[in-house]
């Protein structure tokens, strides 16, 4: 723990250049199982950065997510606090315990295995024309404007029964309500009911007109152990799966291509052996560097995390990225191999009753623009040097601002 005598540390951390994690990752693992951080708001918080305490935490369901009940913590600067903090309707029930438990049985039936795989040839479909659009344009492009956006949202609005065309606005509400630092409270409540009423209307659609999608699939289940999802929670459920469904997803695209051209022999062993491609897009996933600040938690009750006493009410702060680094569990952790065998053990989706719900398509989404790649742009490489790239600063969930690409 930090002592009354050490300065705390401002939270997120620097970095070296993008795809290279902060130091203080590695330095907080071997000091102290919880360090103390400032967050842009002012609060501090504990923050957990090795594997064991980080998945012990994120899977003990007594620990709450929501920041917004009395001694929570802050993390953005705005006047709500951030995501965490704010209070949006229809949320509530389904958030935590056995309202979340009722959502996630109801959510789960649609992201089975099964059924993501069924949807890997449309999104192959969908991949092949936006790559023959990026190749039809020419050298260089942005890869974000390109497909990492694009193909996403097309996926989750496929899935929902929303119109991809919209996919500017879904990126642009997304990163205003993850933002700490870049946008004021007036833009994030601008933002939180422009993307209420467009969700609140798609649901009122999917109503009055059902199709063959999620979304309508939802506004008609009624069976008797969860009942029907009320009309807030149809909101709430539609927003959330709009912005995880590609915020992240998107992210991650460029993230990866990055991690792979950086240092290109990653992705010419994938060009020569796709085999490769799972392996490849697990270890990505585990050695993510802009994952961004990581998952709070609102202790309940008094605990203890690594052997250190953690009293009810104390905020923690996991830091899944600085943990899929942890060598007691990854063995040279900084060390990218498609090979090894436990990468897809990392704890990029969480884990316990908060786990990704949507990580088998995010991960179908990856192995096949990974596949695309390798298989038609063999000659893919970096436009500019890895430091020059620009990480996408003042909000919660990291990531790359653009990147350009050439072949």
């Amino acid at each position: 723990m930090t002592d009354e005598a050490t300065p705390i540390p401002d939270y997120p951390f620097a970095q070296p250049h993008v795809l290279e994690p902060p130091q203080e990752w590695a330095e907080n693992r071997a000091k102290c199982p919880v360090a103390h951080v400032r967050m842009p708001s002012g609060d501090v918080v504990g923050l957990l950065t090795g594997y064991d305490e980080v998945r012990t935490l994120l899977a003990d369901p007594r620990f709450s997510r929501d920041l917004s009940r009395e001694g929570g913590a802050r993390l953005s600067n705005t006047e709500d606090g951030g995501m965490f903090s704010r209070r949006n309707p229809g949320a509530t029930d389904i958030q935590e315990g056995p309202g979340h438990q009722r959502w996630r049985r109801l959510l789960s039936r649609a992201f089975t295995v099964k059924k993501m795989e069924a949807w890997r040839p449309r999104i192959q479909g969908m991949a092949d024309e936006l790559v023959d659009a990026m190749m039809a344009q020419g050298s260089p492009a942005d890869l974000r404007t390109a497909l990492a956006l694009p193909l996403p949202v097309q996926v989750i609005c496929a899935l929902l029964g929303a119109p991809s065309e919209d996919q500017e606005k879904f990126a642009y509400w997304s990163e205003v309500a993850l933002t700490l630092t870049k946008y004021t409270q007036e833009e994030v409540d601008a933002a939180q009911q422009a993307f209420l009423d467009y969700a609140s209307d798609l649901v009122e659609q999917k109503r009055a007109h059902p199709g063959d999608d999620l979304l309508s699939e939802l506004t008609l289940i009624s069976d008797s152990e969860d009942g029907r999802l009320s009309h807030d929670e149809l909101v709430s459920t539609a927003r959330g799966l709009l912005l995880a469904g590609h915020e992240t997803t998107s992210n991650m695209i460029m993230k990866m291509t990055a991690l792979l051209l950086a240092e290109r022999e990653r992705y010419e062993a994938v060009v020569a052996d796709p085999e490769l491609i799972r392996g490849t897009v697990e270890e990505s996933l585990r050695m993510d560097p802009l994952a961004g600040v990581g998952i709070p938690r609102f202790i309940t009750e008094d605990t203890e995390v690594g052997g250190v006493p953690v009293g009810a009410g104390s905020n923690l702060l996991v830091n899944m990225a600085a943990a899929n680094r942890d060598a007691r569990k990854f063995p040279e952790p900084d060390r990218f191999d498609p090979h090894r065998e436990n990468n897809s053990q990392h704890v990029t989706f969480g884990a316990g009753p908060h786990f990704c719900v949507g990580q088998t398509l995010a991960r179908v989404e990856l192995q096949v623009v990974l596949g695309t790649f390798a298989r038609r742009l063999p000659g893919l490489r970096l436009r500019d040097k890895p430091e020059e790239l620009r990480p996408r600063d003042g909000v919660a969930a990291g990531g790359l601002q653009e990147l350009w690409v050439t072949w």
